[in-house]
């Protein structure tokens, strides 16, 4: 049975993560017609906003990310300097985050303070489940503090799915109602934003089936 839940979860992930990465590469090859890049929809979004940040280039793909400790916007080369409909997506997605911040809104600060915890729990969690398992039948309390550390990081992974579907909602509202993207571009820019979503509701149903998985292990070792 957690072999066939490990397999679909797997199969799920790989697939939505083969989804995203085809989306992006079809969207980045659809250019704005208003020829603006992710850095530009990036600053338009922030001015019409009235947020003070930091647009930087990022290296790497897809690693874009908004950091409220420097108030920076930060963009993978594929965004920052690019002219299509998948960079200015990703590019109001981020900003949509900077808006988050700006407006305080509920779930990001939910996330925010649970960044020490997740922060402690990643760093332990897997020496601590190794240990609870080898030492199942003599410590098994080590176990249950693992699956303790590895709830938490499964929270915050179900935290994160709003955060970043309130992120994409806001800029896709945005885009359009700004006029940076009308017609065939917006439910482009939506179907790629989407796509990414996909990406954040695998990560929590994968993070969930492996805390059922060592729950389960526990409980079978009390039986």
């Amino acid at each position: 049975m957690y072999l066939v839940l490990f397999i679909v979860v797997g199969l799920m992930s790989y697939f939505v993560q083969r989804n995203l990465s085809k989306k992006f590469e079809r969207y980045s090859r659809c250019p704005m017609r208003n020829g603006m890049t992710g850095s530009d929809v990036a600053q338009r979004m922030l001015s019409d906003n009235g947020i003070r940040a930091t647009i930087r280039p990022v290296s790497g793909t897809l690693t874009d990310f908004f950091n409220p400790a420097d108030m920076s916007v930060n963009l993978s080369e594929a965004v920052y300097g690019s002219n299509s409909i998948a960079a200015a997506a990703v590019a109001a997605h981020e900003c949509g985050h900077a808006v988050q911040h700006q407006t305080r809104y509920s779930m990001l600060v939910l996330r925010t303070k649970l960044v020490p915890a997740v922060s402690f729990a990643s760093k332990w969690v897997s020496w601590v489940l190794l240990g609870g398992i080898l030492l199942i039948e003599s410590f098994p309390q080590l176990l249950a503090i693992g699956i303790g550390l590895f709830a938490i990081t499964t929270l915050f992974s179900f935290v994160t799915l709003p955060v970043e579907i309130d992120a994409s909602r806001r800029a896709i509202k945005w885009l359009e109602a700004s006029g940076i993207t009308q017609g065939e571009d917006t439910e482009a820019a939506k179907d790629a934003l989407h796509a990414a979503a996909y990406t954040y509701v695998a990560a929590a149903l994968g993070s969930l089936a492996t805390l059922i998985y060592y729950v389960f292990m526990l409980l079978g070792r009390r039986d």
